[in-house]
């Protein structure tokens, strides 16, 4: 039988499980909000930044990993967050959430200022070992996930996509859109060979990224 291309990502082993619980288990604190690159925190940590549309479910799984409710606050109006906001976790890594994009509401201006400061954040941060791309399973790839894709590519940035609201998407569905996903995937040179399937509500796919954040130190 032929072995996908892009697979799920398996469950962790008990070892790497358990550096990843107690990694989120530690010390997790806003420590600031970025709108400009000389606003940045020193590099002097490993970091991993969350990328996705706006009501991607970023904020939900942000929470889900941290175990914390209202750590990354969500909104139901897309496009609020205009920054970019840094979390850290315990002293070994910075865990950055990046503002949803592909949405109408913003002005065009605003829009524009945040995707240069993305892709200088993208370009010039040398400790940035990965970003994660949420895409919703209901959805699949769109347009603005291949551009945020194509930017990572540009710089040179490894990125995984993680599929967000797994559970809502009857398995028939979901095999679908994961066929798309790897056919889009296939085009870019940065993209991680494995998909992580998750779901905030139920909790899968939590313990294989708190594991995969851990191994990124």
């Amino acid at each position: 039988m032929k072995a996908l291309p892009f697979p799920l990502a398996q469950e962790p082993d008990h070892a790497a499980s358990e550096r990843g619980r107690k990694l989120f288990a530690g010390p997790v604190d806003f420590l600031k909000g970025v709108v400009a690159m000389d606003g940045l925190p020193p590099a002097d940590r490993a970091e991993v930044c969350f990328a996705g549309r706006s009501n991607v479910g970023k904020s939900s799984l942000i929470n889900a990993l941290t175990g914390r409710k209202a750590l990354a606050r969500a909104s139901n109006t897309p496009g609020r967050t205009q920054e970019i906001n840094f979390f850290t976790l315990g002293d070994s890594h910075y865990l950055v959430d990046l503002p949803g994009y592909g949405y109408a509401e913003a002005p065009v201006a605003v829009v524009q200022k945040w995707q240069r400061l993305l892709k200088a954040y993208l370009a010039g941060r040398q400790t940035l070992r990965r970003a994660f791309v949420l895409i919703d399973t209901r959805h699949g790839i769109k347009k603005v996930d291949e551009d945020i894709m194509a930017l990572l590519d540009s710089a040179a940035v490894p990125f995984q996509v993680v599929m967000t609201k797994a559970d809502k998407v009857r398995e028939a569905d979901r095999i679908k859109v994961l066929d798309q996903v790897r056919a889009a995937l296939a085009k870019h040179p940065a993209a991680f060979p494995e998909l992580v399937l998750s779901s905030s509500e139920k909790g899968d796919g939590i313990a294989t990224l708190r594991a995969i954040v851990a191994d990124l130190g």
